[in-house]
């Protein structure tokens, strides 16, 4: 029944009860050793404390950089990867989204890592003016959306 069970023998112990007297066997100083800082009561140090040292928080510079307020950040897909996995025709953002080559909400934006040989009809948000270069080079065109 649960009400009888107990812990094995030997797996519990009693825990050791510190600066209890001389004949406890770790009476007096209390296993801190005599005297110095680590001795005394209170003895913890704040976090980030060096001995005294500069702390590594005072050692940083002050000031971080900036993000601009109005900063845009696009998702990128580069021709490398159209040529890979899709083959010629026409696509929206949608599309690409349904092929799993974008994702999230984020502006679509072409780069132009790789080559393209096929004729694509993209509609985007953005594009590198060598990316554009090298689609309409290749047959296709791209026309882009307001973000």
């Amino acid at each position: 029944m649960l009400h009888t069970l107990k812990p094995n023998k030997g797996s519990t112990k009693n825990r050791h009860r510190v600066a209890r007297g001389p004949g406890s066997g770790s009476g007096t100083t209390g296993g801190r050793g005599t005297k110095g800082q680590q001795s005394r009561t209170g003895k913890g140090r704040r976090l980030g404390f060096e001995g005294g040292q500069t702390p590594m928080i005072r050692r940083q510079p002050k000031m971080g950089g900036f993000l601009h307020p109005r900063r845009q950040d696009n998702e990128v897909l580069n021709l490398d990867i159209l040529e890979k996995k899709l083959p010629a025709g026409s696509y929206t953002v949608a599309e690409l989204k349904k092929h799993r080559l974008v994702s999230g909400s984020r502006p679509v934006k072409i780069l132009s890592k790789g080559s393209v040989t096929k004729k694509y009809e993209l509609t985007v948000h953005a594009a590198s003016k060598t990316a554009v270069a090298a689609i309409t080079k290749a047959g296709g065109s791209v026309t882009f959306l307001k973000a």
